[in-house]
């Protein structure tokens, strides 16, 4: 009897699924942690380290605010730079750092802080806190946030979740900055 063979879509999708794996555990290890624009001490993460730590850290300038980001006091985040901004009423740049998007993301646009929940299980079952709202897609809320023990879990293969999740202090600081009303821009 001859083999049978498989649909083309079967490996189409076994291939991006594997493809998309591998590109979140490189950027993964690409970006350990923040990066503050004003001097501050690094917070100790509970998360464990890469299990391939680099011999030399990565020294690089903090990442300019996007241009067309908006004026003003503002929180940015770049989905194409998986990153965020807390910018002044001066239009100058307090802390960014690195995030972990979930499988929905926001469309580019502007929004604003619609609610905040000090803590709650997200829907992937991580305890999170310093949740943060600005939107709703295809039914999913859209808030930014950070895992209860510092983790940085991969959401579930075929889960919808919204989350945007940053380290611990750098929930604290969306936390303190992002009060309900606080316009987000969101960029490409």
């Amino acid at each position: 009897m001859p083999a049978r063979r498989l649909p083309s879509w079967v490996w189409v999708t076994g291939l991006t699924a594997a493809a998309l794996v591998g590109v979140t555990a490189l950027a993964a290890q690409a970006d350990q942690g923040a990066h503050p624009v004003a001097q501050a001490k690094r917070p100790k993460s509970s998360a464990p380290a890469s299990p391939h730590p680099s011999a030399s850290p990565r020294k690089s300038a903090p990442a300019a605010v996007p241009a067309g980001s908006g004026t003003g006091r503002r929180i940015v985040y770049s989905l194409a730079q998986r990153r965020v901004w807390l910018v002044g009423a001066t239009g100058a740049a307090s802390r960014t750092f690195t995030v972990w998007p979930g499988t929905v993301s926001p469309a580019p646009g502007r929004y604003a802080v619609s609610s905040t929940d000090p803590s709650t299980t997200g829907t992937d079952g991580t305890k999170v806190e310093n949740i943060v709202y600005f939107t709703v897609r295809s039914g999913v809320f859209i808030a930014f946030s950070n895992a209860q023990d510092g983790s940085s879990p991969q959401p579930s293969p075929g889960a919808r979740t919204g989350a945007i999740r940053m380290h611990s202090a750098d929930g604290d600081a969306v936390w303190k900055f992002g009060t309900k009303g606080t316009p987000v821009s969101v960029v490409g």
